[in-house]
């Protein structure tokens, strides 16, 4: 395969991914981040934006550790899974997330991101 050709085809599967994890996301969360945000809500905006660096990174590692773009694919989407597993885990083990992220708990948010961006290194590593 020519280089541009696969190069084209892991930049598009890596956005997909990345835009199916941000739906996904966005639609199990009991808030809606993308109000919240646009309102200047910096809970909000720490929870998601963590979200979606710790996912990225395990887009990153399956890109740098996959021989194709079939492994990548099914290596990302099962780093997707564990990511949103491991939210539920979390925001059922913190409880009330969605009134602290209501309410503009940057601090809360802060830590919702900080667990996914953890959550994203450990999957990351665990890809190579």
């Amino acid at each position: 395969m020519p280089p541009i050709l696969n190069y084209a085809i892991h930049l598009f599967l890596a956005a997909l991914l990345l835009v199916m994890f941000f739906a996904i996301y966005t639609r199990i969360t009991p808030y809606n981040e993308v109000l919240l945000i646009r309102q200047g809500n910096p809970a909000a905006a720490l929870s998601l934006g963590g979200s979606l660096i710790g996912f990225s990174m395990t887009i990153a590692s399956s890109l740098i550790h996959t021989a194709n773009f079939e492994q990548f694919f099914l290596w990302a989407f099962g780093a997707m899974v564990v990511q949103i597993v491991a939210y539920f885990a979390t925001s059922h083990m913190l409880k009330m997330s969605r009134d602290h992220i209501e309410n503009g708990n940057a601090a809360y948010g802060g830590l919702l991101g900080a667990i996914s961006l953890s959550i994203g290194a450990i999957n990351a590593a665990c890809i190579s």
